[in-house]
């Protein structure tokens, strides 16, 4: 009996000291990866994929390694909604990132918020998200891409202000993305005492946007705001091109999305919008040494990223969560929380260093200082304003 004790003593110890109880950290990644949104839910999942990638190889977090635990969501609300309570229940992670579609998201992260597990929106920018539960006395729910509430004034500072546009038509998809932006989007023109002359409303898979576009040309429209994703964007500027309607192109950032900038060709060029990373140029050499690892190990297509802003936000989110471990010694979700309202050390991420980014009561690591706006020139997003590339190098 002594001797069984001995062996068993002997072989935990050999166990403990070769890390082969070392803790796996299984994190859940949710995003579409097939369907009209696919190209952000891809582009983010690979970000992450590279940033685990790169921990893993410097000996992990406290000693563990990230384990991914990657879910199609397909940009449906009751998958996302499977997902997460497969995650929760039978994965048991310790923390989510992804969210491409904020219907998704806000049907989802409650699942997580009553689990106390943490959330990292990366790519989802409705507004609502990291409030959509006032009352708890703790919220899990965390984003590190720009807030349509940041965005929307960037647009409507961009359309009336800089260009003097003031006959403004919102063209808006029927998702909570394209209505609760639309909300934002009247609400920051509201604050220049514009009112828009046609806001047009469209669905996912739409093709012929003629009868919206000929209503915001009969009453006037001298700009087009949009709030939708690349697909239906491109038929927008398609069906402008079409009718012989040349006015500006300006909405939310999905207008960087390579399924926008290859369809609409030609037409989308002079697209303009808020973006948090702009691939090309590289303005730090953190922005180089992602573009060159990424296109390294995953080949995109022409050399370029199909939504740099998801591959960049994705990546980041990953070093955030990262961070927050560390700092706890801890996967339970309280711990993480904690430390993620109170990170002590900056992080250096891709689109910039994160030095406190959230608190108690901000859980948006994103600010309007931190977001330039980006134009779309034959078939890439360059910066729009030359200030802002150079900006960025600071």
């Amino acid at each position: 009996m002594n001797i069984r004790r001995h062996i068993f003593a002997v072989t935990t110890a050999a166990m403990l000291s070769t890390g082969a109880y070392a803790a796996d950290i299984k994190v859940g990644v949710t995003g579409p990866y097939t369907g009209g949104s696919s190209s952000m839910g891809v582009s983010m999942r690979d970000g992450v994929r590279l940033a685990a990638k790169e921990i893993n190889a410097a000996g992990g977090v406290n000693g563990d390694k990230f384990v991914l635990l990657e879910r199609d969501d397909e940009a449906k609300n009751e998958r996302g909604v499977q997902i997460a309570q497969e995650l929760i229940n039978n994965e048991k992670v310790v923390a989510t990132l992804g969210f491409i579609n904020t219907g998704v998201a806000l049907a989802s992260q409650r699942f997580y918020q009553d689990a106390k597990i943490p959330v990292m929106n990366n790519v989802a920018t409705g507004s609502l998200i990291t409030k959509q539960f006032p009352n708890a006395s703790e919220n899990y729910i965390f984003r590190s891409s720009a807030a349509d509430n940041i965005q929307a004034p960037l647009i409507a500072k961009e359309a009336v202000e800089k260009r003097g546009l003031k006959k403004v038509a919102i063209l808006a998809d029927s998702t909570n993305y394209g209505q609760l932006g639309r909300e934002d989007m009247e609400k920051a023109l509201k604050t220049y005492g514009v009112t828009p002359v046609a806001v047009e409303k469209f669905n996912i898979g739409d093709v012929d946007m003629t009868s919206q576009l000929l209503r915001a040309k009969n009453a006037g429209a001298d700009v087009v705001l949009t709030y939708a994703i690349g697909p239906e964007l491109a038929q927008i500027a398609n069906g402008m091109a079409k009718l012989g309607w040349k006015k500006p192109m300006i909405g939310s950032w999905t207008l960087s999305m390579a399924s926008f900038i290859d369809t609409a060709g030609k037409n989308g060029n002079g697209a303009t919008m808020p973006e948090t990373f702009i691939q090309q140029p590289a303005t730090t050499p953190k922005r180089k040494a992602f573009v060159d690892a990424y296109l390294k190990e995953f080949k995109p297509k022409n050399g370029i990223i199909a939504s740099p802003v998801s591959a960049a936000q994705g990546y980041d989110s990953v070093y955030l969560l990262a961070a927050a471990i560390k700092q706890a010694k801890s996967t339970e979700g309280p711990k993480i929380l904690a430390a993620l309202q109170n990170l002590n050390a900056p992080v250096d991420g891709v689109v910039m260093t994160y030095n406190k980014p959230f608190s108690a009561t901000n859980h948006e690591a994103i600010a309007s200082k931190d977001v330039v706006m980006g134009v779309v020139e034959n078939g890439r997003v360059e910066f729009l304003n030359a200030e802002d590339a150079i900006a960025k190098k600071k």
